[in-house]
């Protein structure tokens, strides 16, 4: 027997099932009038803000980080929620447009923006987070093109890391930011060929559940901003600090201690070196926001057995769920949180193999999982399934197609 991960705290029963938002998986799947289907809470984000607010001091932003999950109905509902929002394509810049963000609480990451997508940010007003001295000069000569002071913060490739992420964002070679000691003499440039300057943006690492190394990088952050600053010259008006706080997936996993947190970041804050006094402070989070308020809902097609060895066969799979699968940067497979939806208050009395219908052995949603007895018709739920799920999973593989989405 294999142990699945944890199930988020916020979910109920109704009638024996699942229920999300205050209604069944059966209804929502109704409603929807197909299987899979993502099911997004916004309850359960609106829990996940009111936490954050409770926790972060007042002077700390938070933004939003599209790529996190950037389905048009969790961006506008966001929109009410955070102060910001961070995109890594001109895809998203019109996906935040068209929920009727203001343009200028968006900045825009990522190592290799085409100019048509620098472009179309200069013109909206977007900040740029710039990756290197070649995007700075390519914005600055758009930005004389169009008569537009460019917006321009400079993403620093800091020297350290954050230790236990589960992907390193900085310290040593990489493609994203500019190292941290070429930073001031390209932030000197920019400023004095005409940039409108919007300070710093230090992402060091994502999905940790180490409070330590949260607290550690995030001090790290803060004085390294403080360095730069004073020797660009230059006040920082804005800080982005990156976020990083995971959710738990795995059995055994434990949640990062907010409050221990947000108690470290408040002393930081006080004593903050003299060149930030006046800087905007944000963290920038998308799992840690959504991740937990999403279910993948999907459809028990077949039920066999093989040596001895139960097969739920579901309508889904890897093409919708690629991280349950195992197959998204894990090295030793491990079972995410998930159940059976339409039995959700049942004993579990038997293991089974869950898996999807794609022609692989990859593709797999829970291997020797204790569950209640269920028949084909069951609908199974997977946890987590708020972030990199529906955009980060290869939907067209085999031809299957995307899931279904909706938020309640």
């Amino acid at each position: 027997m294999k142990p699945v991960g944890p199930i988020p705290a916020g979910y109920d029963t109704l009638g024996g099932e699942l229920a999300i938002g205050g209604r069944s998986a059966s209804d929502l799947v109704a409603e929807a009038g197909r299987t899979p289907l993502f099911v997004y809470s916004r309850a359960l984000m609106d829990a996940r803000m009111a936490d954050l607010r409770a926790a972060l001091p007042q002077r700390v932003g938070v933004n939003y980080a599209v790529k996190a999950n950037p389905h048009p109905a969790v961006i506008a509902h966001m929109a009410g929620l955070v102060d910001g929002f961070d995109i890594a394509s001109s895809g998203e810049l019109a996906l935040c447009v068209a929920a009727g963000i203001d343009p200028r609480r968006i900045s825009f990451a990522g190592p290799g923006k085409r100019d048509d997508e620098l472009e179309a940010a200069i013109r909206a007003g977007v900040t740029l987070n710039c990756e290197s001295e070649g995007e700075g000069m390519r914005a600055l000569a758009i930005g004389r093109r169009l008569g537009i002071a460019p917006r321009i913060a400079i993403r620093v490739n800091p020297s350290f890391v954050m230790t236990g992420s589960g992907m390193k964002m900085g310290g040593g070679a990489k493609p994203f930011g500019v190292d941290a000691d070429k930073v001031p003499a390209l932030a000197k440039r920019l400023i004095g060929e005409g940039a409108e300057w919007r300070g710093l943006h230090i992402f060091t690492g994502s999905q940790t559940l180490s409070t330590d190394a949260i607290i550690e990088a995030q001090a790290n952050v803060l004085a390294l901003a403080g360095e730069l600053t004073e020797a660009i010259g230059h006040g920082c008006p804005k800080l982005n600090m990156g976020g990083g706080l995971g959710i738990p997936y795995f059995p055994g996993d434990t949640p990062v201690d907010l409050p221990r947190v947000g108690a470290a970041l408040a002393e930081r804050v006080v004593q903050l070196p003299p060149a930030l006094a006046e800087t905007e402070l944000c963290m920038e989070m998308g799992r840690y926001l959504v991740g937990e308020a999403g279910v993948y809902l999907t459809r028990i097609i077949d039920r066999k057995e093989s040596h001895g060895t139960t097969y739920l066969v579901t309508d889904g799979g890897l093409h919708h769920q690629l991280a349950a699968s195992g197959n998204f940067g894990t090295v030793v497979r491990r079972n995410y949180p998930s159940a059976i939806a339409t039995r959700y208050d049942a004993e579990p009395t038997e293991e089974v193999n869950i898996v999807g219908c794609l022609c692989t052995p990859l593709d797999r949603l829970a291997d020797n999982a204790m569950m209640p007895r269920a028949e084909m018709g069951d609908l199974v739920a997977v946890f987590c399934a708020g972030a990199y799920g529906a955009t980060a999973s290869p939907s067209a593989f085999l031809g299957h197609g995307p899931a279904a989405e909706m938020l309640v």
